[in-house]
């Protein structure tokens, strides 16, 4: 798989960070509606404790700024003429925004000096611990490799399953057969894939399409209207690939499960497979039993692995395979 398409986020502005997290975290604008243009360039936050103290030489600026109680008692404790110049020297540096934790209201200096440096003041209820854990994992949402994928993403049993091939191979009919057996749609068409921590794919739809599907010969439905909530969900982890394709005698596909292949997708490795479609193929039932199958795996029960070892365990002791494996039963008891 390409890597061709894979996007990474450089920035955000400051208007699509409160817009996005007010209602999440309580933020609440305790400045005037300045700076709303300025440019958040990484992903950590910063609590400037040292920059407050003086000491600039590697004070990452480029960050939210954090202020929590510690900060905010070291201002209180400095005379008016110390934390003038303290903040002053704090407001020379290009800052994108503030946010002052555990509802604390910022000193009258702070917020005139932000104001005229056009810095944004938020505050939120939260204690600042939390803070940092809720606004570091949007920031790493929004700041995390991201890949389009054009497949279907169902929920199947609970396990992520990404469904890909050739346009018209019959992707989003096996997606809606699985809905209507109850699993839940993720995605349709364009599965954006982000990266989440080492080794985590999530995949989600886009916010244009959402949960509707494209069927041909029926054209475009609304999955969520038809089947109800319970037929959809916003956001799941990949954990499988299954690659639909045209039955070609050339091909070898697998029979025993023992090799497992994998396809790379931002530097992950998830389990894949192949399919072939042959007439009369029930690939709705194929698609549970891989999804009940993947369960079983993580539970440490591998049929394929069990089969063979018997099989080993026969040929050792050197037992005809092909004989009767139980006694005759005169009766049919169980």
């Amino acid at each position: 798989m390409s890597n061709s398409d894979i996007s990474i986020k450089n920035s955000i502005d400051v208007d699509f960070f409160f817009s996005s997290t007010k209602k999440l975290f309580n933020l609440k604008l305790l400045s005037k509606q300045v700076g709303f243009d300025r440019l958040i360039t990484e992903q950590n936050i910063h609590r400037p404790g040292l920059a407050l103290a003086g000491f600039h030489e590697l004070f990452s600026y480029k960050r939210i700024q954090l202020f929590g109680n510690t900060e905010m008692k070291y201002l209180i404790k400095l005379n008016k003429n110390q934390c003038r110049k303290s903040l002053e020297a704090f407001f020379n540096f290009e800052i994108p925004c503030i946010i002052v934790t555990n509802g604390i209201k910022p000193l009258p200096d702070m917020i005139e000096l932000a104001e005229k440096s056009s810095v944004p003041i938020f505050g939120t209820d939260l204690s600042t611990t939390k803070a940092v854990y809720f606004l570091s994992d949007f920031l790493d949402d929004q700041f995390a490799p991201r890949q389009s994928i054009h497949g279907s993403f169902v929920d199947v049993y609970g396990i992520g399953m990404l469904f890909i091939g050739k346009s018209g191979v019959g992707k989003s009919e096996v997606a809606l057969d699985l809905i209507e057996r109850g699993h839940r749609l993720v995605a349709d068409d364009v599965v954006i894939l982000t990266k989440k921590g080492e080794g985590i794919l999530i995949g989600s739809g886009t916010d244009l399409v959402k949960h509707f599907m494209e069927v041909r010969g029926i054209g475009i439905i609304d999955v969520r209207s038809m089947f109800g909530v319970r037929a959809i969900r916003y956001q799941k982890r990949l954990e499988i690939v299954i690659e639909l394709e045209v039955w070609d005698s050339t091909k070898e596909y697998t029979r025993t499960g023992l090799d497992t292949e994998t396809l790379k997708f931002i530097d992950v490795d998830i389990p894949y497979m192949r399919i072939p479609i042959v007439p009369g193929k029930n690939l709705t039932v194929i698609a549970e039993v891989i999804a009940l199958n993947y369960l079983l795996k993580h539970h440490n029960y591998d049929a394929a692995k069990i089969f063979a070892k018997r099989l080993n365990h026969k040929l050792k002791k050197q037992i005809n395979i092909g004989e009767r494996a139980v006694n005759y039963f005169e009766h049919d008891f169980e």
